[in-house]
């Protein structure tokens, strides 16, 4: 492979500018749904996740059966955008926080409710983009 092409140009460029408008979306998509979350849970993240897992699933689905995208506008949309939108450190911290605060209950719920919530956004987004296609 040629490395001196564009694409090792713009590549770089379009993940990072997505990743900038995911990593932007994420923070205020999730500081708008706290406000409707009580007792410290992280409602925001989750939802945020949920949604970022659906729209990976639906994006791939559709990208693999119906459209085409050159290489940098699928590392903008995948990798950067949608890399940038949902977050496993975010997830992680919340995670640690609740333990250290003694939320026993709290951190198990949103454990096993961010790993089905992502799982099934995935199959949903695939089975939408089938479905769309």
């Amino acid at each position: 492979m040629d490395m001196s092409g564009s694409f090792f140009t713009s590549m770089p460029i379009a993940i990072a500018a997505g990743g900038a408008i995911g990593a932007v979306s994420r923070h205020y998509l999730g500081s708008f749904i706290m406000r409707f979350s009580q007792g410290g849970f992280p409602l925001g993240t989750l939802l945020v996740n949920g949604l970022g897992a659906f729209l990976m699933g639906l994006l791939v689905e559709l990208l693999a059966l119906k459209f085409s995208l050159s290489p940098s506008l699928r590392g903008f949309l995948l990798v950067g955008l949608l890399g940038g939108f949902t977050t496993f450190s975010t997830y992680s911290l919340e995670m640690a926080l609740l333990i250290e605060r003694h939320q026993m209950l709290q951190a198990g719920l949103y454990a096993v409710l961010s790993f089905g919530l992502t799982l099934a956004g995935v199959f949903a987004g695939l089975y939408a983009g089938r479905f769309l296609a």
